[in-house]
């Protein structure tokens, strides 16, 4: 009641100025500023068309839903224009139309609920898209977009989430909660400096890189999850590469044994798993540190057009309408997974950084060819935090070149111990034209 009392002499005040704050506003409005708030409008349209046409598409046949094609835009709308009133009233104003509107789907869903349609996920759209129109006016405009394309693809993905939910297993369930609570307690607690011998290891650093790359991952895991059930061992190991494209070589290898005459998959599933390889490099380094970009993205594409074209002579000789049911990946957020990753990545940082110092350009190289072995992620990040202006673009791109062949010939191996001879023939064809590709690169820039 106290807020009510509150509110109504606000509003009502509001209303009275309303009309002589609109005229002084649009005559405030030059053509310019008029077109430009015109293109908003066409932008909070666009967004809200966007929800509706996915709610649309998605409701069941002969069956009313809340809200569709037309009145998403509409509710856009409303949100733009509520925002347009408040910036030359006062912001009272977008308030009490923002509690009118949830007030109106409050009750929408109420009464939906009566009729036995309980799901709240259109209203929850309708409030997002209310506020997204909002944020267009206030100049947010590629927020709005990337958190509309975010809900539509969170809303068109309802059969795969729900399929994931199922697939989804109580040990992956607590692996993953328990490495968030154990992050979110110790990570606040480790100290934020340089520590231990030549003053390198920054444990809090150590464990952010471990929740990044263990996130990068999670997200390959979640892909195989979702989408990699019966879409066939190459597709399967596409996915798979975002995870760890040497894991996927290990269990391709091992499943070739009990199947020989998938050999020819399995192989092409290593090598476009291979492939997801060099556009996660190259995030890696985007991310942790941009400046690399310009003496890696060379070689990063000179070497994922070989691997594509090998994947893609490859694709002629397997058989398409083989199906994959399971894959032997981990859950990337197991702590145990996370702690090994943080151990990897201590060795390959300190290792890197005492071989820079005592042997200059050349320990670079060597620390790169072993890191190769051991994670080709915990290496990449070693030196993107190694190379701070210390230097030069081209040892940066042979480091992060010479890692790509050390994993390639360690998959290669691996697929001549686990696999038979019909998966290794091929991937160690095709991975070794990757790696003749890389040292030639690398033999240009030292000669030139």
């Amino acid at each position: 009641m106290n807020l009510l009392n509150f509110l109504v002499p606000v509003i009502q005040d509001s209303i009275k100025i309303l009309p002589d704050y609109l005229y002084a506003a649009g005559a405030k409005f030059g053509e310019e500023d008029l077109f430009i708030i015109f293109q908003k409008l066409i932008i909070a349209v666009l967004i809200g068309a966007l929800i509706g046409l996915e709610r649309e598409h998605s409701k069941p046949a002969n069956e009313k839903t809340f809200a569709g094609i037309r009145t998403f835009p509409l509710i856009s709308i409303l949100g733009f224009v509520a925002a347009l009133i408040s910036s030359v009233v006062s912001f009272w104003i977008y308030f009490a139309i923002f509690i009118g509107y949830s007030s109106l789907i409050t009750t929408a869903h109420i009464f939906s609920a009566k009729l036995g349609r309980p799901g709240g996920t259109s209203e929850i759209s309708s409030l997002l898209v209310f506020v997204l129109g909002s944020l267009v006016y206030w100049n947010f405009i590629v927020l709005a977009a990337i958190i509309a394309v975010i809900v539509a693809t969170f809303l068109t993905l309802k059969i795969q989430l729900h399929h994931f939910v199922g697939k989804v297993s109580e040990e992956d369930l607590y692996a993953t909660i328990k490495l968030a609570i154990i992050s979110v307690i110790i990570l606040p607690l480790l100290p934020n400096k340089e520590i231990g011998p030549l003053n390198i290891l920054n444990p809090q650093m150590i464990w952010l890189m471990v929740i990044f790359i263990s996130g990068i991952s999670f997200i390959g895991y979640v892909f195989i999850k979702i989408f990699g059930e019966n879409k066939g061992i190459p597709i399967t190991g596409l996915m798979g590469g975002l995870v760890s494209s040497t894991a996927v070589s290990y269990s391709f290898s091992k499943k070739s044994k009990e199947n020989n005459a998938l050999a020819k998959n399995y192989a092409l599933g290593i090598i476009l798993a291979s492939a997801v390889m060099f556009p996660r490099i190259f995030v890696i380094i985007s991310v942790l540190n941009s400046a690399l970009i310009k003496s890696v993205w060379l070689p990063l594409l000179l070497l994922a057009v070989t691997n594509v074209a090998v994947g893609y002579i490859m694709l002629k000789e397997v058989n398409h309408s083989i199906s994959l049911q399971e894959m032997d990946l981990k859950n990337p957020f197991k702590l145990k997974s996370a702690l090994l990753f943080g151990l990897i990545f201590a060795i390959m940082i300190f290792a890197s950084k005492a071989a820079q110092i005592y042997l200059g350009k050349n320990g670079i190289f060597a620390a790169s060819a072993f890191g190769g072995l051991a994670s080709i992620d915990a290496i990449i990040v070693s030196l993107t935090q190694l190379t701070y202006g210390k230097l030069n673009g081209d040892v940066v791109s042979i480091a992060v070149t010479i890692v790509i062949i050390s994993n390639s010939i360690f998959k290669a191996f691996i697929t001549l111990i686990w696999g038979t001879r019909e998966l290794s023939k091929p991937v160690v064809k095709g991975l070794g034209y990757i790696s003749l590709v890389g040292l030639i690169y690398i033999l240009f820039v030292l000669i030139f």
